[in-house]
């Protein structure tokens, strides 16, 4: 098992940009794929961004793709969520999520492992 806690979260301004963190408990970290979702209130939780548990291979849901960056650093036990380009629509809860695997996943159902969130609006 491992604990999980985001931050970073905030509001902001359509175009603008921010970094979410999330720590995590352990001596074990580096043997944990790690992921970011969010969920909009009312909406199912969705992927966001994935990252293997060496950091060498990320995955993105299509609509992120080259206005977010998931990264890992181990030696801190730490993951990163940098988001840019921001949207309205990207307003949500932002959850960080482990499991004991090498590949980034990107079904929610795989993650055993959840922190509680960090809130992101996105104002227009």
């Amino acid at each position: 098992q491992v604990q999980l806690v985001e931050s970073g979260g905030g509001l902001v301004q359509a175009g603008g940009s921010l970094r979410l963190s999330c720590a995590a408990s352990g001596r074990t970290f580096s043997t944990y794929s790690m992921g970011w979702f969010r969920q909009a209130p009312g909406k199912e939780r969705e992927f966001v961004a994935g990252i293997s548990w060496s950091g060498g291979r990320t995955s993105y849901a299509e609509s992120m793709k080259g206005r977010f960056t998931i990264s890992r650093d181990n030696a801190k036990n730490m993951v990163y969520l940098q988001m840019n380009s921001l949207k309205p629509e990207d307003t949500a809860d932002y959850y960080c999520a482990a499991e004991k695997v090498a590949a980034p996943l990107q079904y929610a159902s795989y993650y055993s492992n959840w922190g509680q969130g960090t809130q992101v609006t996105v104002s227009s």
